[in-house]
């Protein structure tokens, strides 16, 4: 491939992000539709939060492994076996009932989004000048696709039924495998990792009590939550706020991600993770749908941080297992979430339970402070 380095990083980049946005969707309707319509899958609001966990948890024990197939293969191979699988489960949304009949495609969604998650990451960061420009621009392609869906689906779902809009998704998974090729073939070049097993830094538990926080508790917690409040239009409202997550990705996530290239991406990681704490004490408290826009809207902005701030600590060719190192805390955290949100959301304060995440939030982000490991 010839041409300006500059111009071919970020072209990969584009594509790779692409293919993300177009095999994501499928997974964020359901988050949106499993909790409130958990009896057309036939299954309970507990089984529905282990399912929403269930490809978080394969990728803790998975990203290794993904990771050595990335480095053998590289991104082309990866992303067009994971935009495959991505179709096939999307197909199982639509079709399959029961626990177990839905915990298989979990499973496999899981393996196929680490791949396409260490994918657009390592390209991002690929080199580090314009790593937070990228990045952020990444992040954006990457929300289009689920920025469309969500409303659509909260639609189709309250006038219709949210199963049959899966085959609609799997279609969109299905066209993005010739971006897929276009990526670059041969390894990942990938340094094999020497001590596999650390004790976590700040920065790793962070990136935990972020995933258990805005990936699992308040995720659930915003489609159960909202039932309660508004019955008969709780889906549509979710569907519109967790699109305007998305939405705030793609006007914002750029922005931040120049903004990071200017002050760094650390003290924004710290400025926001305070503002989302104090958001998250506002839903709690019962300030359900003003605070979850601000939460939602403070989750975009912090996505595309944490990428820059690991290629920073870990240059050359450690960044792609550190990398994977972070998402790996992240799906321990947002596969812990949804558990306790089912459990706990019913019997639990709403208060009590978001207040105290608040505050987990808020003092891992001061902890990041110091953290150079």
């Amino acid at each position: 491939m010839s041409g300006d380095p500059t111009q071919s990083t970020d072209r990969n980049s584009r594509n790779a992000a692409l293919v993300l946005g177009m095999s994501l969707p499928a997974d964020t309707v359901l988050y949106l539709v499993l909790p409130i319509y958990a009896s057309q899958f036939g299954i309970s609001l507990a089984e529905a939060g282990m399912l929403l966990a269930a490809n978080r948890l394969i990728r803790i024990a998975g990203y290794s492994t993904v990771a050595r197939l990335y480095a053998k293969h590289g991104d082309r191979a990866a992303c067009t076996i994971a935009a495959v699988i991505a179709s096939i489960c999307a197909l199982g949304y639509s079709f399959f009932s029961g626990f177990w009949a839905l915990v298989i495609v979990r499973l496999l969604w899981g393996l196929s989004y680490a791949a396409l998650n260490l994918s657009t990451q390592a390209l991002a960061t690929a080199d580090l000048a314009g790593a937070s420009r990228r990045t952020g621009q990444s992040r954006a392609l990457i929300a289009l696709g689920p920025m469309l869906a969500l409303p659509l689906s909260a639609f189709f779902a309250e006038q219709f039924s949210p199963r049959p809009f899966f085959l609609v998704l799997a279609l969109i998974a299905l066209c993005s495998i010739p971006l897929a090729l276009k990526l670059p073939a041969g390894q990942g070049h990938v340094r094999p990792q020497g001590r596999r097993f650390k004790l976590p830094g700040s920065l790793d538990i962070w990136s935990f009590v972020e995933g258990l926080v805005l990936d699992g508790l308040f995720i659930v917690g915003l489609s159960f939550l909202g039932q309660s409040i508004a019955p008969t239009g709780a889906v549509l409202i979710a569907g519109l706020l967790l699109a305007l997550r998305y939405l705030a990705e793609i006007l914002l996530s750029p922005v931040g991600g120049q903004v990071a290239e200017k002050y760094g991406p650390e003290h924004m990681l710290i400025m926001l993770s305070l503002m989302t704490a104090i958001a998250l004490v506002g839903f709690g408290a019962g300030w359900l749908w003003v605070c979850a826009a601000a939460v939602v809207i403070l989750r975009a902005l912090q996505l595309p941080l944490i990428a820059p701030i690991v290629a920073h600590r870990y240059p050359g060719p450690q960044r792609v297992h550190a990398l994977a190192a972070r998402s790996i805390w992240r799906d321990i955290g947002a596969g812990v979430g949804p558990i306790l949100a089912g459990f706990l959301l019913p019997v639990t304060p709403s208060l009590v339970l978001y207040g105290a995440a608040a505050a987990c939030l808020a003092m891992a982000a001061l902890a990041c402070r110091s953290d150079r490991r």
